[in-house]
């Protein structure tokens, strides 16, 4: 049971709520959609499953209908950032914890003030945090147990499996790795879907008795809707709670969806959350690019994860710096090559281009007419080093030779590494 677990955890483990704030990675960037908790509250809400009660506030107004509207027993303030490890951080203006308790409503307001339209810091933040927008106000759960549930697409299983364990609201790596026989491991047959007696048979692995037995086999249910719904490929809630007074509560969830489901969710991806996000990422994924930047100076035009990589492993092998990492992927036009080099060249630190291009899929002779159009429209002031070579590359090359262009061409991988290197002591 351990073994989809484990391999499939990495999944789960990029949950909407703990999304890494540098994205100075070398491998290929998945532009997932970030949803900030109580988004995906909303979510839950909408679908008919047991949460707290909640309110998000983003300003004074939120604050004054909830005095007069939320009324409970212990409020949880929540601020809300696309990081973990809220609770044991801090703001910048010296406020500690981005995550508070109390019972006494008239402090909100004081709580809330140090909170929103303050930098938060965490051990997942860069050491300048992250500027808090909203705050969510939430009843306190009165927690007896805590349980794990995730749903995820699997490989192994060539559809959906259902991942859960009664330790639970813990770290679930550790778990899987020292106590496996906690972990159960539940293929769904997307034809038959989820039926009542399977949902039975994971809440009693989750230690559901008696009437939370039907409680909590309710919500699995309404949580596999969910899943379909949204056209999710992950869906983790940890914890699932049982309360002492005897309901079944999802307390936290962490919702990663299908990205080429977008023309069904189009409300769900407004609420995208890119406030933290680099703006040239932002702006890559507008034209359908993948865009990760870097700390260095030459800049990577390339096609595919893995000549990305190669390239920015054979810069480095010759003394360079790579700035980014952007994958025009395989059906690049020209207008997508105007909108890359615009990306690239709006990065200062950037002396150089390189544009490494294998033509499969991609015609060279399109992406040449790109590379011409784009030099001549931004009046292109550093150096750019081109290699291409594969379907198409004589009618590319002929294109970029005769537009008279100072594009400096070379006729191997390690060739154009080494110029793009060379080029920045010129």
């Amino acid at each position: 049971m351990a073994v989809v677990f484990q391999s499939s955890l990495r999944v789960c483990r990029r949950s909407l709520q703990f999304t890494p704030v540098s994205l100075k990675v070398c491998n290929q960037q998945v532009r997932y959609l970030n949803l900030l908790e109580c988004h995906s509250k909303v979510l839950l809400q909408d679908n008919g499953i047991n949460i707290q009660k909640f309110k998000i506030i983003e300003d004074s107004k939120d604050i004054k209908s909830l005095k007069e509207e939320f009324k409970v027993n212990e409020y949880v303030v929540k601020a809300q950032v696309l990081a973990g490890g809220r609770g044991l951080g801090h703001f910048d203006n010296g406020f500690k914890g981005g995550v508070h308790l109390t019972k006494d409503p008239s402090k909100l307001e004081e709580i809330i003030a140090k909170m929103v339209g303050h930098r938060l810091i965490t051990k997942q933040t860069s050491k300048d945090g992250i500027l808090v927008k909203k705050v969510m106000v939430a009843e306190s759960v009165n927690i007896f147990r805590e349980t794990y549930f995730c749903i995820l697409m699997d490989r192994s299983h060539n559809g959906p499996v259902i991942v859960a364990s009664p330790a639970g609201g813990i770290d679930i790596e550790n778990v899987a790795e020292k106590t496996p026989e906690l972990i159960g491991t539940y293929p769904i047959d997307i034809f038959e879907g989820l039926t009542q007696e399977k949902a039975k048979e994971i809440a009693r692995f989750l230690k559901f008795e008696g009437t939370l037995l039907e409680k909590a086999a309710k919500e699995i249910e309404l949580l596999w809707k969910l899943f379909l719904n949204v056209d999710a490929v992950q869906l983790e809630i940890n914890p699932l709670v049982e309360t002492k007074e005897g309901e079944v509560v999802a307390v936290d969830a962490k919702i990663q969806f299908d990205d080429n489901a977008e023309f069904r969710q189009k409300e769900i991806f407004k609420m995208n959350e890119t406030g933290e996000m680099d703006a040239r990422e932002v702006e890559a994924a507008r034209y359908n690019l993948n865009y990760v930047g870097l700390d260095g100076n030459i800049g990577c035009l390339v096609n595919g994860a893995g000549l990305a990589m190669a390239t920015m492993d054979i810069i480095k092998l010759h003394g360079g710096e790579p700035a980014n990492f952007l994958d025009v992927g395989g059906g690049v036009t020209e207008n997508q090559v105007l909108h890359a080099f615009t990306i690239l060249t709006s990065d200062p630190n950037v002396k150089s281009l390189l544009v490494n291009v294998f033509g499969g899929i991609v015609n060279c002779g399109i992406i040449a007419k790109g590379i011409v159009n784009a030099t001549k429209t931004l009046q292109l002031k550093v150096p750019l080093i081109v290699r291409l070579e594969g379907t198409n590359v004589n009618e590319g090359k002929r294109i970029m030779k005769e537009s008279g262009l100072p594009i400096l061409f070379a006729n191997s991988f390690d060739e154009a590494a080494q110029q793009a290197v060379a080029s920045l002591n010129k």
